[in-house]
C-alpha cells in the first residue's frame, strides 16, 4: 500500500472555504476522503477515480467537490458553505476496487489527516 498525506485544513466560520489536499504518491487507483469527529465514526465524503468519475456523500453533494490533478498525483476537497458539523479530522485512502465506493473498509494507506474546525 501507499501512504497519503493531506493537507489544507484549519479553522473557519460557518459559511466558509477550504480546500483540501492529498498526495497520493503515486496511487494508480480510486481516492477517497473520509472524516471523523471526535466521538464518531469515520465517514465516507467523496471520492474519485482515475478518469474523474466522482462519488459524493450525500450529505456534502450540494456544497463539497472532490477533483485530481493527475500530473502532481493531488486529490482536492473543496468545501464550500462549511457548517459547524463538518468539523472532523479529514482523512484520504487508497482504494483498488474497480468501482467508485465510500465504505472504509475498501480504503487502506490512510494518511495522517488534517484537522477542519468550523466555529463562529
Amino acid at each position: 500500500q501507499v501512504q497519503m498525506a493531506e493537507s489544507g485544513g484549519g479553522s473557519v466560520q460557518p459559511g466558509g472555504s477550504l480546500r483540501l489536499s492529498c498526495a497520493t504518491n503515486g496511487h494508480r487507483g480510486r481516492v477517497g476522503w473520509f472524516r471523523q469527529a471526535p466521538g464518531k465514526e469515520r465517514e465516507g465524503v467523496a471520492a474519485i477515480d482515475r478518469a474523474g468519475y466522482s462519488l459524493m456523500a450525500t450529505s456534502v453533494k450540494d456544497r463539497f467537490t472532490i477533483s485530481q490533478d493527475r500530473a502532481k498525483n493531488k486529490v482536492y476537497l473543496q468545501m464550500n458553505s462549511l457548517k459547524p458539523e463538518d468539523s472532523a479530522l479529514y482523512s484520504c485512502g487508497a482504494s483498488n476496487k474497480m468501482r467508485l465506493t465510500l465504505r472504509e473498509a475498501d480504503f487502506d494507506g490512510w494518511g495522517p489527516g488534517t484537522q477542519v474546525t468550523v466555529s463562529s
